[in-house]
C-alpha cells in the first residue's frame, strides 16, 4: 500500500488500517500481541470506539507511551454534553493517553453543528481547545447524514462503508470528500465478510489516495494477510476485475451488510447473521450456518413478530422481517439437499 494524508489533518498513515472492533472478542494477551505485531508490520492507524466493550483498554495496554508513533481514532455515542465529557475522559483513561487524534461522533441520526440544541459539536470544539482531541470526525451509515457532514465543512474525517460493492451514490461521497480535503475512513471494506478476496478488495481501494480502509482483525492469519500487502501491494489485475464484477452481479442491492444497528431483537434473533445466511452459505464455510448451533440460531426466526423495530433502525431501509424469512427458507432448502 502507501502512506497517505488524511485530508487536511496533516496525519500521514499507512493505507492499511487496523479496525479494533473484533479484538473485544479475544483475550487481552492475544489482543496486545496482535496490536503490537500490527505496529511492527507497518500499521500505524487504529480505529476503535467507546462502544466496543474493552477494545480501548486493550489498545491502551498495547500502546501506552507510544501514541506519538500511532494515529488513534475512537468514537462516542454521546447524546448529551455530560455524557460527551464522560465518554471522552473514559476513552483517554482506557487508552492511557492525554489526547486522541480523531474523535468521532458514532453514527448520529443528524450531523451535529455549532450552536445546535444538543451542544455536542460545541463540546467537541472545547475539547479541541483543551488539547484533548486533535481532529473532529463522524461515522455514519446514512447517505443523507454523511452528505450533510461533508457539506457543512465542519468535519476533518468521515468514516463510511466503502467497498467494491458500493453504489454510485456512495462513491459520490468519496469524491466529495476528496474535493473538500476530508479524510475518508473506509469501514466494511469486506462488506461484513461477503467479500472473500481481500487482495482484490485492497487493490480496488488503494486507487483512492485519500481513503484508508480499516480491516477488522481478530486472528493472526488475518493480520498476516493484510500485513503482506504493505511491502507488496496487490495490483488491480484483469482477473481481479472479473471476480469483482461477478461479486457485484451477485451481491449489489438490498442485502444485509451486518452492521448490527438493527439489534437487539426483542425476540432474541441474531438478525445480523440470520439476514445474511443465504449469502454466507454461498460464500463462506457452511458450518457457520448448518451446524446445530447455526440451525438453532436460524430457527429463532420463527419467533419473529414482525414488530418492525429492526426495519426502523436499519440505515439501508431493508424490509428485515421479509429478508429473514427468505434466508430461513434458503437454509431449509440446503438442509433438505436442494440447491439455492
Amino acid at each position: 500500500m502507501a502512506q497517505i494524508s488524511l485530508g487536511k489533518t496533516g496525519l500521514y498513515v499507512e493505507q492499511n488500517g487496523f479496525g479494533a472492533l473484533p479484538i473485544q472478542r479475544v483475550s487481552e494477551q492475544n489482543a496486545v500481541y496482535l496490536l503490537r505485531k500490527a505496529y511492527d508490520g507497518g500499521m500505524n492507524f487504529y480505529d476503535t470506539a467507546r462502544s466496543y466493550s474493552d477494545s480501548e483498554e486493550k489498545l491502551g495496554k498495547a500502546f501506552s507511551g507510544m501514541w506519538d508513533k500511532i494515529v488513534i481514532a475512537t468514537k462516542i455515542p454521546a447524546v448529551d454534553v455530560p455524557r460527551f465529557w464522560d465518554d471522552l475522559h473514559t476513552s483517554l483513561r482506557m487508552l492511557k493517553t492525554d489526547h486522541i487524534d480523531i474523535f468521532q461522533f458514532h453514527n448520529p441520526p443528524i450531523s451535529p453543528r455549532p450552536g445546535d440544541d444538543g451542544g455536542l459539536y460545541d463540546a467537541m470544539l472545547e475539547a479541541k481547545q483543551q488539547g484533548k482531541i486533535r481532529f473532529i470526525g463522524m461515522t455514519n451509515h446514512r447517505l443523507d447524514v454523511a452528505q450533510e457532514a461533508i457539506n457543512s465543512g465542519l468535519y476533518d474525517t468521515l468514516q463510511f462503508p466503502l467497498s467494491y460493492l458500493s453504489t454510485d451514490k456512495e462513491l459520490e461521497l468519496v469524491q466529495a470528500c476528496k474535493e473538500k480535503e476530508i479524510g475518508f475512513i473506509a469501514m466494511k471494506a469486506l462488506s461484513g465478510g461477503l467479500i472473500t478476496d481481500s487482495a482484490a478488495a485492497c487493490a480496488w481501494l488503494s486507487r483512492f489516495e485519500h481513503v484508508i480502509p480499516i480491516w477488522g482483525i481478530q486472528r493472526e492469519r488475518e493480520l498476516d494477510e493484510f500485513l503482506s500487502y504493505i511491502p507488496t501491494p496487490p495490483a488491480l489485475s484483469d482477473e481481479m476485475m472479473d471476480r469483482i464484477e461477478v461479486d457485484r452481479q451477485e451481491l449489489q442491492g438490498n442485502f444485509c451488510r451486518g452492521c448490527g444497528y438493527c439489534m437487539p431483537c426483542p425476540q432474541g434473533i441474531s438478525i445480523n447473521m440470520c439476514a445474511r445466511a443465504s449469502l454466507l452459505l454461498r460464500r463462506a464455510p457452511s458450518e457457520i450456518i448448518l451446524s446445530e448451533d447455526g440451525q438453532q440460531m436460524m430457527r429463532k426466526i420463527e419467533d419473529c413478530t414482525e414488530c418492525g423495530q429492526c426495519s426502523e433502525k436499519c440505515p439501508y431501509g431493508l424490509d428485515i422481517p421479509d429478508l429473514l424469512k427468505k434466508n430461513y427458507e434458503d437454509v431449509k432448502e440446503v438442509l433438505a439437499g436442494k440447491p439455492i
